[in-house]
């Protein structure tokens, strides 16, 4: 069988974090009850006129200076005809001929490999509305509250050739864009959407083949399989001597398979002309400079501080700095207790457990910074020993409790009044002869079984390391 290659393009949608739409005053926020987050603007009434949000154009250059692009300084928005029950105008506001960023990339390293992925060009435009499908009544219901809320598209070059490429330049866009707080980038709420472009060419040779493009991609997982499922699709056509179509196809994530959508539309298609109802936007150095100014630390300036200022290893920098949500709780709560490592321990080991037993993301992160840090002072005060460290933990991530009152609330407080423990200790082995026995025999492990039921009697409560030292000595 002949070696093929693949060639891998994307457009990534990301909603931006603006409070209203992009050419009205209504609302962005997400889950309101449907058509309520809407105007005679955005759902497309005769008469009425859009004027354009300015963090809008900020946000975008934000992540155009981020992902080292050029920016435009006249850009200028088009029309994008298109008929669709959920494109209340019948078009879609939009730029094609002159987008506010271009040429520009995104470095990444896969297997200790780096590449530099191109971006062709980043556009603004508006977001459209969302079909409901009710297959019970069996009729489509429109909710207009989407319509208007504002996008950027980041169109690639065709420079990646796998599913893991793809998966670090979608990884290394969503960090860099959270990290300028330009969006939240929630895939399962839409506010970051991948289209792949895909086609199969020949190992080695110098033309693309046949592309097409994958919707319904809502997870880094499903664009991983969708890559790999219609790569395997377009070679088996090209083996058996069909050509590939070039078509949009939809991604079934449930039956790992896709089917055909429409044939692949160009340009003309959707006859593009300049939009009547908007002047161009005029970008000075003045505010392009202006923006690059207010650019945060992103991520390999924090890993390099981290390691310098507090000195965590690399690891643990490189695990609290892939999300900002996570880095702003480590510098927070570090702020606070002064205890850079003991945070990071907490973050990197119960957070990261709880996020996964949980299924949640750490932007998801409800607790305050102010807990941990009161938490890890609890814990190194030696006020509550490690088992109830873990249980005080477990409320603070779920309910954001605080810590000290917990602690007093539920008698969870170490005993180290060493009476009470040599007392405890004393009953322990007087109960168990045959343990005391087998250590004495040289059996290092039967201290473990004594120092457990030491801690069945104290309730949880004693100190663990003063009940070794007490039990060595007795024994």
């Amino acid at each position: 069988m002949k070696e093929y290659e693949t060639v891998i393009g994307l457009e990534v949608h990301v909603e931006l974090a603006t409070k209203t739409k992009i050419f009205c005053g209504c609302s962005t926020a997400f889950g309101g009850a449907p058509n309520t987050h809407t105007c005679p603007v955005c759902t497309g009434m005769p008469g009425s006129l859009p004027v354009l949000n300015k963090q809008v154009v900020e946000y975008a250059m934000a992540v155009g200076l981020a992902t080292n692009c050029e920016i435009t300084r006249n850009c200028k928005f088009d029309r994008k005809n298109y008929f669709y029950p959920d494109n209340p105008q019948n078009y879609q506001i939009s730029q094609l001929y002159y987008p506010i960023c271009r040429d520009g990339h995104v470095d990444i390293e896969v297997n200790g490999t780096k590449k530099s992925i191109g971006i062709h060009e980043i556009h603004m435009e508006e977001d459209a509305g969302k079909l409901i499908h009710d297959e019970w009544e069996d009729c489509s219901l429109v909710d207009f509250n989407r319509s208007g809320v504002p996008l950027i598209e980041i169109v690639s070059e065709p420079d990646m050739r796998s599913a893991e490429e793809v998966i670090a330049y979608l990884e290394k866009l969503r960090m860099t864009i959270q990290y300028l707080g330009a969006s939240d980038c929630k895939m399962q709420e839409g506010s970051m959407r991948a289209d792949v472009n895909i086609s199969v060419r020949e190992a080695g040779a110098a033309q693309f083949g046949t592309r097409t493009e994958m919707k319904n991609l809502n997870s880094f997982k499903s664009i991983a399989r969708a890559i790999e499922g219609e790569k395997n699709r377009q070679i088996e056509l090209i083996e058996s001597g069909k050509k590939v179509v070039q078509e949009t196809r939809r991604w079934d994530d449930a039956k790992e398979t896709s089917y055909a959508m429409r044939s692949k539309e160009d340009a003309q298609d959707y006859r593009y002309f300049p939009e009547p109802d908007l002047v161009p936007v005029v970008i000075s150095d003045e505010w392009i400079e202006k923006i690059r100014s207010r650019q945060p630390e992103f991520r390999e300036e924090k890993m390099a501080r981290y390691k310098e200022e507090f000195g965590l290893p690399d690891y643990d920098a490189e695990i609290i700095t892939g999300t900002k949500k996570l880095a702003d709780i480590f510098e927070a709560a570090t702020a606070i207790c002064g205890k850079p490592k003991k945070v990071s321990n907490w973050l990197m080991v119960e957070t990261m457990r709880i996020l996964k037993e949980k299924e949640m993301d750490p932007e998801d992160i409800t607790f305050s910074p102010e807990n941990l840090a009161k938490l890890v002072n609890l814990a190194d005060a030696g006020t509550i020993n490690s088992t109830a460290a873990k249980e005080v933990f477990e409320a603070v991530f779920n309910d954001n409790v605080d810590p000290d009152k917990y602690v007093e609330e539920h008698g969870m407080k170490q005993v180290n009044d060493e009476g009470a423990l040599r007392e405890a200790i004393e009953q322990v082995i007087a109960s168990n002869p045959q343990s005391v026995e087998d250590y004495r025999n040289g059996k290092e492990k039967a201290i473990g079984f004594l120092v457990g039921q030491t801690m069945k009697v104290m309730k949880g409560k004693a100190n663990p390391a003063m009940v070794n030292q007490i039990l060595k000595e007795l024994l």
